[in-house]
């Protein structure tokens, strides 16, 4: 038997909901549900039917930017060159991190560790669908993979939350630049 649909004044809730909790998680890990429930402009029983616990709200927010974040390859693709695509996907990476670094901080290890897990595969499959197609453009180089430029990717996560800003776009430029194929037009 199927699921009931949910009233479209449900998911516009809930929809607010994940929206309020990214944005107090991208100014601080130590978020609160009274906080998220009153910027989204719903009440507690409103947020507690959604999300029964923080841990549940939170791990929604980062499978919802894992999910933007695989699907916008394709898009991007279908937009822009490979080299510019993989500019702007690289430009999502870092807001999806930064909200990472706060569903992280404020999750126990065990549940992170599990939504950690279950999105590794994806985001490399749309990495590796972006260096793919710079490839086969000649825009990129082919020795490198999707696998070490995650590497690469992961070490932003060192930063420190005041580096962040100033320091992570710069060093992705960097990043990028370095899979360029050194003949191929910047």
């Amino acid at each position: 038997m199927n699921a009931p649909a949910r009233r479209m004044d449900a998911v516009r809730n809930r929809t607010r909901i994940v929206e309020a909790a990214r944005a107090a998680l991208a100014e601080s890990s130590d978020v609160r549900l009274n906080e998220i429930a009153k910027r989204a402009g719903v009440g507690q029983g409103t947020l507690y039917r959604n999300f029964p616990n923080r841990e549940a709200l939170l791990a929604e927010v980062y499978r919802r930017d894992v999910d933007d974040l695989v699907t916008a390859a394709s898009a991007l693709l279908a937009e822009h060159e490979p080299v510019e695509a993989l500019r702007h996907w690289l430009d999502r990476v870092i807001d999806y991190a930064e909200i990472k670094r706060g569903v992280l901080a404020a999750l126990e290890p065990v549940a992170w560790q599990d939504l950690v897990a279950h999105s590794h595969n994806p985001i490399e499959g749309a990495l590796a669908h972006l260096l793919d197609a710079g490839k086969a453009a000649g825009s990129l180089r082919t020795d490198v993979d999707a696998h070490g430029v995650l590497l690469l990717i992961a070490c932003l996560g060192r930063l420190d939350r005041d580096a962040w800003e100033p320091t992570a776009r710069p060093l992705m430029n960097v990043i990028l630049d370095g899979l360029r194929r050194q003949n191929a037009n910047r």
